[in-house]
């Protein structure tokens, strides 16, 4: 009878030992790992509105080793898991299915970087690019550009609203709306248009959107930033003089060629509102997004008695800056004649 007893208590510590153990091995895969990365590496991915759990659980097997496919059938059926919600995610080398789904089914997602450039000249170009980068429609985010109410609310119209844009590098979310996405930057652009930027641009006699367009031409003249200054303080001469800018790259603006190596006499002539050769003033907008160090520049130009500058016929990037109109002419046929030299075109 004895001996009975030890082989049932035996048995049911047997059994016991072993549901304990599968509890625990369920509560390890549950909170601590039931995914490793084959490379010891974390692994981002993006969900889109239309993918199921099977089908990330397809993508993510490319990188992780599921450790128990039991677990995680059982542990999805508990936790009422089927869609994950859209975004941006990060996972590290090692996680719990737990973490995992709490994390999809809240839409924890991981932020990314967006970063704006010179680079980008249009309106455009700029929704193709949040396009690329975003789940967005770059259909939708282009019209909001071109939307003249909506962008009333930020203070920009159509032309000015790449102003928005400050090129720089934010923290966004992957998933984010259009429309959180322009109230995030405008929040960006109150924040670098404080009230020390906005004094300077008052004392200079233009508003912040002036500035980025004036800046826009500095910066598309030359990539020196030891010229910017220079630069802007030309072209500040010139419109408190009200000569007209008469700015080469508003010109390749207007033509809409980026690629264009040598602007012509034919292309002078070409009927714009941003050809500051035939229109005196800004241009209506920015010809591009614009730094920054060169908006700075603008608003901190040094006084300087020049009107005109000329690429410097040595072609070393330079330009060569006057304030008389013949020493400007002679510097402009003597690089006119490097260019014919070249065969530039």
């Amino acid at each position: 009878m004895k001996r009975r007893n030890i082989i049932i208590i035996a048995a049911i510590t047997s059994v016991l030992l072993v549901i304990v153990g599968f509890f625990a091995k369920q509560y390890y895969h549950y909170a601590i790992s039931n995914f490793v990365s084959h490379d010891g590496e974390a692994h981002s991915y993006h969900v889109y509105p239309d993918m199921t759990a099977d089908s990330l659980m397809a993508e993510m097997l490319g990188d992780y080793e599921m450790t128990s496919q039991l677990a995680w059938c059982l542990q999805c059926k508990y936790l009422h898991f089927q869609q994950p919600k859209p975004g941006h995610y990060r996972f590290a080398n090692e996680i719990g299915n737990r973490e995992l789904v709490r994390r999809l089914q809240l839409g924890e997602e991981t932020p990314i970087k967006l970063s704006f450039t010179q680079a980008i000249r249009t309106p455009e170009q700029l929704a193709g690019f949040m396009g690329d980068r975003l789940m967005l429609d770059s259909v939708e985010v282009k019209n909001r550009l071109d939307d003249k109410d909506y962008l009333a609310h930020f203070g920009l119209t159509p032309e000015t609203a790449v102003c928005l844009f400050i090129p720089n590098t934010y923290e966004v979310y992957w998933s984010m709306t259009a429309d959180q996405l322009f109230a995030r930057m405008h929040k960006e652009y109150q924040r670098f248009w404080n009230e020390e930027r906005l004094a300077k641009a008052k004392k200079l006699g233009l508003t912040p959107t002036e500035v980025a367009t004036l800046a826009s031409i500095v910066a598309s003249e030359t990539n020196r930033k030891d010229e910017h200054p220079t630069i802007a303080s030309l072209y500040l001469n010139r419109l408190r003089k009200g000569i007209a800018l008469q700015a080469c790259p508003t010109v390749i603006f207007a033509v809409g060629d980026f690629k264009m190596r040598r602007v012509l006499k034919r292309h002078l002539k070409i009927d714009s509102p941003y050809n500051t050769y035939t229109q005196r003033g800004l241009p209506p907008g920015p010809i591009r997004l614009v730094r920054p160090d060169v908006i700075d520049a603008v608003l901190n130009a040094p006084k300087t008695n020049y009107l005109y500058m000329c690429a410097n016929p040595d072609f070393s990037g330079t330009h060569v800056f006057s304030s008389s109109y013949s020493k400007h002419s002679a510097v402009a046929r003597q690089y006119q004649r490097e260019l014919n030299t070249r065969r530039v075109k």
